[in-house]
């Protein structure tokens, strides 16, 4: 039997002390989302800790797309699913190749090239927003999702390039050395030892490149224009647009698109924490 020691005790209370008040920080915006979601208009705003009739109409109306802010619910939550899974492609195929290139060919200038791409990290994502919208206007691609979409790339693919290098940089080069003396070509190298090796942290960048586009407001506001063309995050403010807003629509809608990222961020949880810190500390 484990016997508690007043220095064990002591930690258990600081752990409490600082987690309760963490976990109550998180789940109460989750709480009044569903109490919201829940209610029905005339009693979603009435105070009550839970509502005294409890209903799915909110739900039902949102799927059925029976509002006019939610005339496009499905075109826009498909929108949004596209962008994301692209960009979690293409920053997938950028830094996966950059970091091998960087990392395992030890290409010359490879690693100012990074450290460079990191560096615009210092600036602040809103600050780009208008050279971006400038950009993408310079080549045609406004109310395009590509320009959403080559936007998060360009964002998220410095982060993931230097994630990916820092984990390929652990790997035992001699593993390059055999698969050379066997006659495999880069590409060989790439395809049969690199990327079997680098799948936790593949598919931890690879969520990280897919939340990051799913949660994206600025950009899809800034970028698109047109009530079939942006994500679902962009199509929730024109809920704030009314003096009554549907607040129990709002959160309703909010709630489902709450749901995938959710359900992907607790699928490859363990990726996740495994595959972003491979690379934190080099033995």
């Amino acid at each position: 039997m484990k016997r508690w020691t007043f220095k064990a005790v002591a930690t258990e209370a600081k752990l409490l002390l600082i987690g309760i008040p963490v976990l109550l920080w998180t789940l109460i915006p989750v709480y009044h989302m569903v109490l919201f979601a829940i209610s029905s208009k005339d009693s979603a705003t009435s105070g009550h800790l839970w509502p005294k009739n409890p209903t799915l109409d909110n739900f039902r109306i949102v799927f059925q797309q029976k509002h006019f802010y939610l005339d496009h619910f499905w075109l826009q939550l498909w929108n949004s699913l596209v962008i994301a899974l692209s960009v979690g492609a293409l920053t997938l195929l950028v830094a996966t190749t950059a970091a091998f290139a960087i990392s395992r060919l030890r290409v010359r200038g490879g690693r100012t090239v990074m450290n460079l791409a990191l560096f615009t990290y210092f600036i602040p994502a809103a600050f780009l927003a208008v050279p971006m919208y400038k950009t993408m206007g310079n080549y045609g691609l406004l109310n395009s999702q590509w320009a959403l979409i080559l936007a998060m790339v360009t964002i998220a693919s410095p982060y993931c390039i230097w994630v990916l290098k820092q984990a390929s940089d652990k790997l035992p080069y001699e593993l390059d050395e055999a698969a050379r003396m066997d006659g495999a070509s880069p590409l060989q190298l790439f395809r049969l030892v690199y990327l079997p090796l680098m799948v936790p942290s593949l598919v931890a960048v690879g969520t990280y490149s897919l939340l990051l586009a799913w949660n994206e407001y600025l950009y899809a506001f800034l970028l698109l224009s047109n009530d079939k063309s942006v994500t679902l995050a962009v199509a929730l403010g024109n809920f704030l647009s009314a003096d009554d807003s549907p607040w129990e629509l709002l959160m309703a809608t909010g709630l489902i698109y709450a749901l995938p990222p959710a359900a992907i961020y607790y699928a490859f949880k363990r990726y996740m924490v495994g595959g972003l810190t491979a690379g934190a500390v080099k033995s």
